[in-house]
């Protein structure tokens, strides 16, 4: 009778082995699997990815190649003379106001106020 239980105990155990290195490869081939998965769409995604680089840089050289306006000067251009509006007062014309007047009114205020 003793031999028969530890032979069914014997049994149980390697069993029990069995199911769990069942367990473990089919856990391990799970993890190839989606290893795989993630390997192949990283690969579309780059693939995606340069296709787009492609076309948009395809696209720039079109827009560049394309542009038909380019800026041109004349002679013309330059000997028109040209009449103001008005005349650039000078700075000796400020008869009667002080030196400090006169520097607050032609400098810039660039204190900065927090």
């Amino acid at each position: 009778m003793e031999n028969k239980i530890k032979n069914s105990k014997v049994e149980d155990e390697e069993l029990e082995e069995e199911m769990m290195m069942e367990k473990f490869y089919s856990t391990l081939r799970n993890f190839r699997d989606a290893r795989d998965r993630r390997r192949k769409q990283l690969d579309e995604l780059e693939k995606n990815d340069k296709k787009k680089r492609k076309m948009k840089i395809a696209k720039q050289e079109t827009t560049k190649t394309s542009s038909s306006w380019v800026p041109s000067f004349e002679r013309e251009d330059f000997t028109t003379e040209l009449e103001l509006p008005f005349i650039f007062p000078t700075p000796c014309d400020r008869t009667g106001v002080s030196k400090k007047e006169t520097h607050k009114d032609v400098s810039l205020d660039l204190k900065l106020a927090l």
